[in-house]
């Protein structure tokens, strides 16, 4: 088995909508809706908003990494934020899940990014073991907090009690 890592193509896309439903599985989670998947790929691949790396054994493909970038105020620099990793579960413990990660290390480094960030669930035992092992600290005094669709529409427009206003264009 020879595993070839390579920036993702537009015809990776059936393969690699089949690995975001496995991950989804693995996660207990719903996968992305029928329009979702079309989001998805022509983010990847139209509107260039994340990055897609592949693993390939021969024609199929067994894991991918996803990413994009953000910025550091303090350090005045790029970061590279680690969507997604996942390797089907045969191909795991083979240095396929590694050569992705190393390969979104080596990117970060090619990009002046000055750190590289993503988030583990809690009960992924092997990946925080994997993640540790490499080098990675947890951020013990950082919480991660989100707003989902519904909640984006839920937040006021003012605050109460006075509340400095924002204006109705930032850009």
């Amino acid at each position: 088995m020879r595993i070839l890592v390579r920036k993702g193509r537009r015809t990776d896309a059936r393969q690699f909508i089949s690995l975001v439903r496995a991950l989804a599985d693995f996660e207990h989670l719903d996968p992305p809706s029928k329009e979702g998947k079309t989001r998805l790929i022509d983010d990847i691949f139209r509107k260039k908003k994340v990055n897609l790396l592949v693993a390939s054994d021969g024609r199929r493909l067994v894991g991918y990494a996803l990413y994009f970038y953000t910025y550091s105020s303090f350090l005045a620099k790029p970061s590279l934020y680690l969507e997604d990793l996942f390797i089907l579960e045969k191909y795991r413990k083979l240095g396929v899940g590694f050569s992705l990660f190393r390969r979104c290390v080596e990117i970060a480094l090619e990009e002046g990014c000055g750190r590289m960030e993503w988030a583990v669930l809690t009960w992924n035992a092997k990946a925080l073991r994997f993640y540790e092992k490499l080098g990675a600290r947890r951020m013990a005094d950082w919480y991660v907090y989100r707003l989902d669709e519904k909640a984006l529409g839920r937040v006021p427009r003012t605050l109460q009690r006075g509340a400095v206003r924002p204006q109705k264009s930032l850009r």
